[in-house]
């Protein structure tokens, strides 16, 4: 088994790593303090290649694969989670289903200017009342001609206030269930689509996210992702995917914490010597970078699954999963070593605190991923 790294994914890795470090980090706490989306942060990751990292370069990407997509993600998240969740949605969430379900003329359209992060796009698949049921769609789109009238609302959707593109879900059949559900493309600048106020959340505060409200929204049919009624496929497909990035962006949080956390042990003093020399830190410390390296490994491999086309559903549910509950304790534990000063937000380890806990929740709860697998499990794969 080769644990190395490709020299393309070592480059992408130093290059993730550079560019967080220098433009990302010193930015994170004001982007968290002001709720407030970082636009030249997304253009500076359009230049630098990040926004389409898995695309072919002949549509638009930078033509590496999702191990090297792990990389960059983890790098960039452990700056700043809110720049790494909307770097996740681009290409998990939008680039990844137009490149497998689109058409040419999609491609051409939507997916290269996607990609090189010309436009950025978002997710439309959560509702009021379809959260985990994800297949209790009330949102329908009804044939009018050669066109498609959609009606509904949307929930929680990440880079919704900011996005041009729309990867969005209706009922098209409601007879047949999620059988009747189909994916479209949607630009947000139609007529009919209608934003509600950002979110205003716990964490991830740069990461804005919103309701969407459609009223009488005309698509043609070419606006079809995918075939119709397949829906339902294009969306479990694409959460896959979805679950290895949000493994990744836990990974950074937990990095953040772990590396902030390290160096606090180090500097801060009790009775006399640094913190770092008691063992009840020590064990804290010693975990947090165990649990960090399980985390990543179920992570890579879950990427690397999918670079060579072989099933990853339950991997990638396992690294959600594992990755997100490493990243929660971690915070917690940090919270710990730093004290006092980890309460107040002085400090970076509260704003890990309140970023990690939404990578429980988000592309599929802690308890979706336990379902997932385990119905893997009674199947015997």
């Amino acid at each position: 088994m080769n644990f190395d790294l490709s020299e393309d994914q070592q480059l992408v890795q130093k290059m993730a790593r550079d560019f967080a470090t220098a433009e990302v980090l010193p930015k994170a706490p004001a982007i968290d303090r002001e709720h407030r989306h970082p636009a030249e942060l997304v253009a500076r990751m359009a230049e630098l290649g990040l926004l389409g990292i898995a695309i072919p370069e002949s549509h638009g990407g930078a033509g590496l694969d999702h191990v090297s997509y792990v990389l960059a993600m983890e790098e960039v998240s452990r700056a700043c989670a809110s720049t790494g969740v909307i770097m996740s949605v681009n290409n998990s969430l939008v680039c990844d289903p137009i490149y497998r379900f689109g058409t040419a003329a999609q491609h051409r359209e939507f997916l290269a200017p996607l990609a090189a992060g010309q436009k950025l796009g978002c997710f439309g698949l959560s509702e009021p009342e379809a959260g985990s049921d994800a297949g209790a769609q009330r949102t329908t789109a009804e044939r009018d001609g050669d066109a498609w009238v959609i009606n509904g609302v949307k929930n929680w959707i990440t880079n919704g206030p900011v996005a041009d593109v729309c990867v969005l879900f209706a009922m098209t059949d409601r007879a047949a269930g999620t059988k009747g559900i189909t994916a479209f493309i949607l630009p947000m600048d139609a007529a009919g689509v209608r934003c509600g106020p950002p979110d205003d959340k716990l964490g991830i505060r740069g990461s804005k996210s919103c309701q969407i409200f459609l009223d009488d929204v005309r698509l043609p049919a070419s606006a079809v992702l995918g075939e119709v009624g397949g829906g339902f496929k294009v969306a479990l497909s694409t959460l896959d995917g979805g679950r290895v990035g949000i493994a990744a962006q836990a990974l950074g949080i937990a990095r953040a914490t772990l590396e902030d956390s390290l160096a606090y042990a180090k500097d801060r003093k009790t009775f006399g010597k640094p913190i770092m020399q008691y063992q009840a830190i020590q064990w804290k410390l010693a975990d947090m970078a165990t649990e960090l390296d399980a985390a990543r490994l179920l992570t890579l491999r879950a990427a690397w699954l999918k670079d060579h086309k072989q099933p990853f559903t339950k991997e990638a549910a396992m690294a959600k999963l594992y990755a997100s509950d490493v990243a929660n304790r971690a915070a917690r534990e940090g919270i710990q070593i730093f004290g006092g000063n980890g309460y107040v937000t002085e400090f970076p380890v509260e704003r890990h605190f309140r970023d990690a806990k939404i990578t429980e929740i988000y592309e599929g709860t802690s308890e979706i991923q336990r379902l997932v697998i385990a119905g893997h499990l009674a199947k015997g794969v």
